[in-house]
């Protein structure tokens, strides 16, 4: 969803509540769908992946990149929705794993959620979940095509990989291995060759701390969310 997504937050203010924007997608149809009960259905769909909530630290922390990395788009969405969906989540090496150019078979994926949800849920359910994942990854802009899907190389920008850092230190990663992270590699191509760089820029632009010295790495990206922030500060 993420040119919904993209309207929306061109349209609300940063520091806008729950409520405004339900209003704003039911109410208003800021996002001009064309019957009420397909409003409701993406306010609901735009909450269960985003929050839509500042109360929700994750909502809080992609709200603030949004405006900073405007590049990095497509990747914090994927991101935001990979931490409040886990078939999404599950799908990260069919996708991440592929070489820039080779095709990923679309078998290949689901035979990845099977695995994933076992019995479930059925045939018919699966499938969809399998069109929608792999609609989420090319808006992310790690495959291309219709109907043959080719993976991209995705270059990391700031934002991106500082989200994909503070997820990853949520998840418990040492500061050691947060560049090896599934997050990390979500945030972009390039290994930590490239991914390192991108840390050290989001750190020079205020948005997490991290410095590498005489080998050694030091990262804290718990600065990212907007309240750690200013906790930090007082």
């Amino acid at each position: 969803m993420l040119r919904d997504l993209e309207d929306l937050f061109a349209s609300m203010p940063a520091d806008a509540g729950q409520a405004a924007y339900a209003d704003a997608v039911t109410g208003e149809n800021l996002l001009g769908k064309q019957t009420a009960a397909t409003r409701r259905l993406s306010y609901q769909r735009l909450r269960e992946l985003y929050g839509l909530d500042p109360r929700i630290p994750l909502f809080r922390v992609l709200r603030r990149l949004w405006d900073v990395d405007r590049a990095g788009r497509p990747r914090l969405a994927l991101l935001a929705a990979m931490a409040r969906d886990p078939l999404l989540t599950a799908t990260v090496p069919v996708v991440v794993g592929l070489k820039p150019g080779e095709e990923m078979m679309r078998s290949r994926l689901l035979e990845r959620l099977r695995d994933t949800v076992e019995d479930r849920l059925n045939d018919a359910v699966l499938d969809k979940v399998a069109r929608n994942t792999a609609s989420s990854w090319a808006q992310a802009r790690f495959l291309r095509g219709r109907v043959r899907k080719v993976r991209c190389r995705v270059a990391p920008t700031p934002g991106a990989v500082a989200l994909a850092l503070w997820l990853a230190r949520l998840e418990g990663y040492a500061v050691a291995r947060l560049l090896d992270s599934a997050w990390a590699r979500v945030s972009g191509d390039g290994g930590d060759g490239e991914l390192l760089p991108m840390a050290l820029k989001a750190s020079q632009l205020g948005l997490i701390r991290a410095r590498a010295a005489a080998g050694v790495l030091s990262i804290d990206p718990t600065i990212l969310d907007p309240a750690a922030a200013a906790v930090s500060r007082r």
